[in-house]
């Protein structure tokens, strides 16, 4: 087995992520978020842009990286969001969560369960039991171990992408994949 090496993705994408777009698609963008960070809440329309522009050949997974110490609400609204997705609504509490991100106390994620609707018993008893930290826990774990330091970071083809001059560096290393045919 190779070494691991820094700014490359630790944890390769598998079935357990959260993954939309193009199964097979020439590029995958892995996006590390914190559901309380104002840059991640910013950068998810040009996500949603890129998955037009590049639609059927582009991939997004999202993982992960609440910033506990500065969000205090971050932990609790992933665990939020993978009570969701057991039941098949990750994405839709995924746009809810940071549509509402100035509300993201329990009472706040519960209602955002409500209106998904969830089924309530099992949320409750999975939020109260702390059932998906551990999975949470274990997204932060890769993404320290892939170089994470900041929400949000993004890969593409498992290489770390600066965006801290702006998302168009996004576009451009993902348009640059597709013509090279997968290869960064």
């Amino acid at each position: 087995m190779k070494p691991h090496v820094p700014f490359e993705l630790a944890v390769p994408v598998a079935a357990v992520d959260h993954v939309i777009g193009a199964p097979h698609a020439m590029a995958t963008v892995v996006e590390y978020g914190d559901f309380e960070c104002p840059n991640c809440k910013q950068a998810q329309p040009a996500v949603r842009m890129l998955l037009e522009r590049f639609a059927g050949r582009v991939r997004f997974v999202f993982r992960h990286f609440p910033l506990e110490e500065v969000h205090p609400h971050a932990l609790g609204a992933a665990e939020a969001s993978e009570s969701a997705a057991g039941q098949g609504k990750f994405w839709e509490m995924h746009d809810l969560l940071f549509a509402n991100q100035e509300h993201l106390k329990a009472a706040d994620l519960r209602r955002y369960a409500e209106r998904l609707g969830l089924n309530m018993a099992r949320y409750v008893a999975e939020m109260d039991d702390h059932v998906y930290l551990q999975r949470v826990r274990e997204q932060l774990q890769s993404g320290l171990d892939s170089g994470v330091r900041a929400t949000p970071t993004f890969f593409v083809n498992g290489r770390i992408q600066d965006v801290s001059f702006g998302l168009r560096a996004l576009f451009d290393v993902v348009e640059s994949v597709l013509q090279r045919g997968g290869n960064r």
